[in-house]
């Protein structure tokens, strides 16, 4: 694992940088973090507006990069965020350009307001990048024409993150924060941590806060303490 950029190359391994303003964590497609399991879900944002259907649903728990992909396509397609439910313009706006329903699953949506806005994308030629934890076949749809125009939707699954895609981001989030950790310390993260890139986030933003309250570096028994809070004290299966 290469050093993180930016890091001063003179300070020891884990030793802050003497920053107390706020950072803003790279999320643009070039800082992308590709792995096998993401590859399928890259490739259709990607190939947009080449999609082999006018609707896609990333499909991936939480924590799976779903919204940062999401990002990524609406800036790509200057999509704008739609909710579809009774008394919404989302039709309307679906029928101007491409459109982006996020955690569809848990925001729930209507029926009708969501059937509207698919035949809108399919008779005005946009696109609808759809993200849930669920497949649409799981979702509690009643509409039997709603769920045939579900059943015609591209559904790319995104699994959950291994310990070699964590390591990467684990080791990203801290140089965006212009810190270095040594890889042992990643490593010793990642097999007792929450298989998800929130988890990854979270532990990052905790450490780098307790570390810059006690003056110190980033150590294994900080990176316990943290992982205890956030119940992960364990290696993971």
């Amino acid at each position: 694992m290469s050093d993180v950029k930016n890091a001063d190359p003179k300070r020891k391994a884990g030793e802050q940088l003497p920053l107390v303003f706020s950072h803003d964590a790279a999320s643009g497609r070039d800082d992308l973090l590709i792995s096998e399991r993401l590859a399928a879900a890259i490739s259709i944002v990607d190939a947009w507006p080449a999609w082999p259907s006018p609707v896609v649903v990333l499909a991936g728990p939480v924590g799976s990069g779903k919204s940062h992909l999401a990002r990524i396509w609406r800036e790509l397609s200057g999509a704008v965020d739609i909710h579809p439910e009774l008394g919404s313009d989302a039709a309307i706006a679906a029928a101007a350009g491409p459109v982006l329903f996020e955690d569809a699953d848990r925001l729930g949506f209507d029926d009708n307001a969501l059937f509207h806005v698919i035949n809108s994308v399919r008779e005005n030629g946009t696109s609808l990048l759809i993200t849930s934890r669920l497949w649409p076949i799981s979702w509690p749809v009643s509409l039997p024409d709603l769920r045939s125009r579900l059943k015609a939707a591209t559904v790319v699954e995104i699994g959950e993150p291994d310990e070699a895609l964590l390591s990467q981001v684990i080791v990203k989030l801290f140089a965006d924060r212009q810190l270095y950790i040594d890889d042992k310390l990643v490593l010793y993260i990642v097999v007792r941590m929450e298989r998800s890139l929130n988890a990854a986030q979270t532990i990052v933003e905790r450490l780098d806060r307790l570390a810059l309250s006690r003056g110190t570096k980033i150590t294994r028994s900080m990176a316990a303490e943290v992982l205890n809070e956030l119940g992960n004290s364990e290696p993971a299966d």
